[in-house]
């Protein structure tokens, strides 16, 4: 694989979309459904722990396949995401009404979610306010591995 190292030495990796934070931090949020889902109980309904499951991979699904596009689709993208962030969001209220997570993980999955969809936000906008071309940003807070 053909990495490119920065000034700190960091590779920087082929697909781009593996250096955003935001990236990262859906691909934390999969395992945390992913290790939620398995202590529902046997009565719950399998169509809420696919579609809860589902909806948290979406999240960084659309971030990685957006990256390889060009920004205004990008940004599309990324807009999809944040709806699966809401996706998500109902899919915990409904397993915290359920009975199946308790106040604390419903709490901790909005928390999440959140900040998700903050940073989702400050990458729109990044990418909104940059240049016209299809360069993307290099902001310390969107690329970590970056100087």
């Amino acid at each position: 694989m053909n990495y490119d190292v920065n000034e700190s030495n960091k590779p920087l990796t082929f697909f781009r979309f593996e250096d955003l934070r935001i990236y990262h931090k859906a691909l934390d949020y999969i395992y945390w459904v992913q290790n939620i889902i398995a202590q529902f109980p046997d009565k719950a309904e399998p169509a809420l722990s696919a579609g809860f499951s589902e909806s948290a991979r979406q999240i960084a699904l659309r971030i990685a396949e957006g990256s390889a596009r060009e920004k205004h689709q990008f940004i599309q993208f990324l807009k999809e995401a944040k709806s699966s962030i809401r996706s998500s969001l109902v899919y915990a209220t409904i397993a915290h009404r359920h009975g199946f997570i308790t106040d604390e993980e419903e709490d901790e999955s909005r928390n999440q979610l959140m900040e998700m969809t903050k940073m989702l936000g400050a990458l729109i906008t990044s990418l909104q306010k940059g240049p016209a071309a299809t360069q993307e940003p290099y902001d310390e807070d969107i690329y970590p591995f970056r100087s």
